[in-house]
């Protein structure tokens, strides 16, 4: 199975792939994508689990390319690279002064009578 998920990836898989997914290994491996899932997680299919980590890393890396080229899809690389820990969301923090929290000042309460006078 290692030389076949091997072969799968330098031999560039199957005919109508792009890069390399878990789902064309599978079918060029005969089993279904939770086996493979499940093999690259145990302890004693260590080589599949590089195999794996190896198909993941070419994907990441024909996915840059592409996106960067215009070769592929924006939309879908970018959805693809969520995969690979990529993300468009962006953070941000209000701070005051050097870093540390803001302050509010002068702060002003008005009392109401509830009974209107």
């Amino acid at each position: 199975m290692i030389g076949l998920a091997d072969e799968y990836i330098l031999s560039g898989y199957m005919d109508n792939e792009q890069f390399p997914t878990i789902a064309g290994l599978s079918l060029h491996l005969n089993v279904t994508r939770s086996t493979v899932y499940a093999w690259a997680k145990e302890e004693e299919k260590a080589d599949f689990s590089d195999i794996v980590e190896k198909l993941m890393s070419f994907q990441e890396l024909k996915l840059m390319n592409g996106g960067i080229t215009g070769d592929y899809n924006s939309t879908i690389t970018k959805l693809a690279m969520t995969k690979h820990n990529y993300s468009d969301k962006s953070e941000s923090a209000h701070t005051g002064a050097n870093g540390g929290p803001i302050e509010i000042t002068d702060i002003k309460y008005t009392v109401v009578d509830p009974r209107g006078a």
